[in-house]
């Protein structure tokens, strides 16, 4: 019999957080979703993944900005599951403004959800997955993990620090049978992306349809926006045991983007 592995994705209530929470699933996994949104409309997810896939799904409430709220959903999942096998950090949160206009809150939020929580949630899991001799641990990084756009002060430093975090853990953990890469999809068609379109209309005065093919789709040589289907394929690779050579990584799945 293979052995059941279970995972956490935090973010994972829509995008490419549920993309990869449904393909874990499908793969067998027991899987923990998080994130905000609509208590009816999470439930139905929920519910949705453990009836396809037939396989266990909970629902943590967890807020990434709250590091006792992290540790404590790492210590439930296990508790429930048995262990926790696979880490997803996948929790984000974006804003886009001129640095000199850029409220120190939002980049204390920035910083708090897409690299802060990914710490927290490592050293939550490290120690089981020390005992049991393997796990995965795989972050949704982004192009700017490895270039840098203008008006997106928080998100790019964010980013790259999650490519540096990923480095340093895999060095520590490469003799544990634990890998530690990250993900770095271009623009992803996702609620995070669309939201950010009038923030940019507003930073670079231009028309939505000017945002979509003069920004967005300008950086990738495609055309075409990434899948969530795309990044979720790339996750679970990288959980399969043909991946296990593969360990502080930084993979971009950028259409080209970073071929510049």
């Amino acid at each position: 019999m293979p052995v059941q592995r279970n995972a956490i994705v935090t973010g994972s209530t829509s995008g490419i957080g549920l993309g990869v929470a449904r393909v874990l699933a499908r793969a067998g996994m027991n899987v923990t979703i998080n994130g905000f949104g609509e208590t009816g409309g999470i439930e139905a997810e929920r519910s949705k993944i453990e009836k396809e896939f037939s396989v266990s799904c909970r629902y943590s409430a967890a807020d990434m900005s709250k590091p006792d709220q992290i540790v404590a959903m790492v210590h439930d999942a296990e508790r429930e599951f048995g262990s926790v096998d696979v880490l997803v950090n996948n929790a984000g949160v974006q804003f886009v403004s001129p640095v000199e206009d850029f409220p120190p809150e939002k980049w204390d939020q920035i910083i708090a959800i897409d690299l802060s929580s990914a710490f927290h949630a490592m050293r939550a899991v490290v120690p089981g997955m020390k005992h049991r001799k393997w796990g995965r641990i795989i972050s949704t990084a982004s192009t700017h993990s490895l270039v840098a756009s203008p008006f997106k002060s928080a998100y790019v430093a964010a980013k790259h620090g999650i490519a540096g975090l990923t480095k340093a853990v895999a060095l520590e953990l490469a003799t544990n049978r634990i890998t530690v890469n990250c993900v770095s999809p271009g623009y992803v068609w996702t609620p995070l992306v669309e939201k950010q379109i009038p923030e940019t209309m507003e930073a670079r005065h231009l028309t939505r349809e000017e945002v979509i093919e003069d920004v967005l789709l300008e950086a990738q040589p495609t055309k075409r926006f990434v899948t969530v289907d795309q990044v979720a394929a790339l996750t679970l690779y990288l959980c399969s045991d043909a991946a296990e050579s593969i360990t502080g990584a930084d993979i971009p799945i950028d259409g080209g983007w970073t071929a510049h």
